[in-house]
């Protein structure tokens, strides 16, 4: 037996933290009734979640996908911009979602599974687990800009966490980041003074982009798998 919302990530339909969103949403059906956060779920028991029945996966998926600008990563059906409609295709039985958000006017790599406890793990802020970014900003960078990134940047009723900067170009650099705010590059940026004129995501932990054209995604390689399931310690 297993909590709902673990099935309904283990079942690739979504993370753990938005199958905890749609019980609350009263959107999980078990057995003809409401979910419940303290539901433990069987063999034996139907789930729905939106009218669409849930089943045990255990093959277990892993694709990268190079996400372009204009692309909504919230999974909406209803959206005609929403990433579900450039997820791979599969047979009815296997379902994936990307792991976090890259915001519309951003690009880059994406993770997209149906191991929703590797998704919890990547994106629970005390794992602390590297994404890099590739920024270009409206204006030279200088070594205050530079400083002030690396040690973190207070804006609204946030200080962000000490990262890493490096000076790529004139108005480039990359940062990387352990966090996963809301637009924190560029918050972090319009706050020192810069606006973002591209931001590409160009690593996740030991995830490259590889060559991958936008629009386009793979299976993970072997390797690339089992570096991704030690680093998250689920190998």
């Amino acid at each position: 037996m297993i909590r709902l919302s673990k099935f309904i990530a283990d079942a690739g339909y979504c993370s753990r933290r938005q199958a905890s969103r749609l019980i609350d949403s009263g959107c999980v059906l078990v057995n003809g009734r409401p979910g419940l956060h303290i539901d433990r779920i069987t063999d034996s028991d139907c789930v729905m979640v939106n009218g669409h029945e849930l089943k045990s996966v255990t093959e277990k998926l892993y694709f990268l996908y190079n996400k372009p600008v204009g692309v909504d990563s919230v999974c909406d059906v209803e959206d005609p911009a929403s990433i579900v409609h450039h997820l791979p295709a599969l047979n009815d039985n296997l379902r994936i979602f990307p792991v976090g958000r890259l915001d519309k006017d951003s690009h880059g790599l994406m993770l997209l599974t149906n191991q929703g406890e590797l998704c919890q793990a990547l994106l629970h802020p005390d794992y602390y687990h590297e994404k890099e970014y590739r920024v270009n900003v409206d204006k030279p960078v200088d070594e205050a800009f530079l400083l002030s990134m690396a040690a973190g940047v207070s804006y609204g009723d946030v200080t962000t966490k000490p990262c890493v900067v490096e000076k790529v170009a004139s108005d480039t650099f990359t940062i990387v980041l352990t966090q996963g705010l809301n637009r924190q590059i560029r918050r972090m940026c319009q706050a020192l003074g810069y606006r973002v004129m591209d931001l590409q995501r160009i690593r996740m932990v030991n995830l490259l982009l590889d060559g991958i054209e936008p629009n386009h995604h793979r299976l993970l390689r072997a390797e690339e798998i089992s570096g991704l399931l030690r680093a998250t310690g689920h190998q």
